[in-house]
């Protein structure tokens, strides 16, 4: 991953393409994604969408093509499948944990703040192993928003989480934008979730299928239904 020089950008992508051994995943993905911006990615069930993440994040290479990021690692969060709860631990002390780890000072006050917001301090001293998931989701939320970051990585966010806590994580994707972080968001329920991105990227037959305004994917999905 190379330093982006357009700071009005976040992200570029300039034909990604990506193999499992010789099983092509997807090729020649290419984007921009500017500050302020949420951009949803979508398509069906092994389309890519979760290699393509961990691509843009850094976590892996990609086979061919070029990626683009001006974010430092610890600006940059990523909410995915693993919630990176330690169950040995308590709400509260999982949150101490992480604050130490990216070298952040925060005061019982803050992390207690944090907890109530992701609606969990009334069990902020429960031991991690008796949450459910949708309770160890909205921890590791807690987490990502502990961290202020300019980009967000969010892969299915809302999996295990009631009706309440994902109209929570929605007003606080919505307060990211606002003060200019982007948001890359990987949606298990694309019609209840496109109001809330600027863009889509869309990933199908192994391909960008669709990169643009949302507006305008509405009108695809409308002919697809036609």
């Amino acid at each position: 991953m190379h330093e982006n020089i357009n700071p009005d950008v976040l992200l570029e992508l300039d034909r990604v393409s990506h193999f499992f051994d010789d099983r092509l995943v997807f090729k020649n993905i290419s984007l921009k994604l500017p500050r302020g911006e949420v951009m949803l990615l979508a398509g069906p069930n092994g389309a890519g969408k979760t290699t393509l993440v961990h691509i843009m994040t850094g976590l892996i290479s990609p086979t061919s093509g070029t990626v683009l990021s001006g974010v430092p690692s610890e600006k940059t969060a990523y909410l995915g499948h693993h919630t990176f709860i330690y169950p040995g631990l308590s709400g509260l002390e999982n949150l101490r944990f992480w604050a130490g780890m990216y070298r952040l000072h925060k005061s019982l006050e803050e992390l207690e703040d944090l907890l109530a917001l992701v609606g969990l301090k009334g069990f902020m001293h429960e031991n991690a192993r008796t949450f459910s998931r949708g309770m160890a989701q909205r921890l590791s939320l807690a987490r990502v928003l502990m961290l202020q970051p300019d980009i967000f990585f969010l892969d299915e966010p809302a999996t295990g989480m009631d009706a309440q806590s994902r109209q929570m994580l929605r007003n606080e994707i919505s307060k990211a934008r606002h003060r200019g972080a982007s948001l890359v968001w990987v949606s298990h329920s694309l019609q209840e979730d496109l109001d809330q991105a600027d863009k889509v990227l869309y990933l199908e037959n192994k391909k960008q299928a669709f990169f643009g305004l949302t507006s305008d994917f509405k009108d695809v999905l409308q002919e697809r239904l036609h």
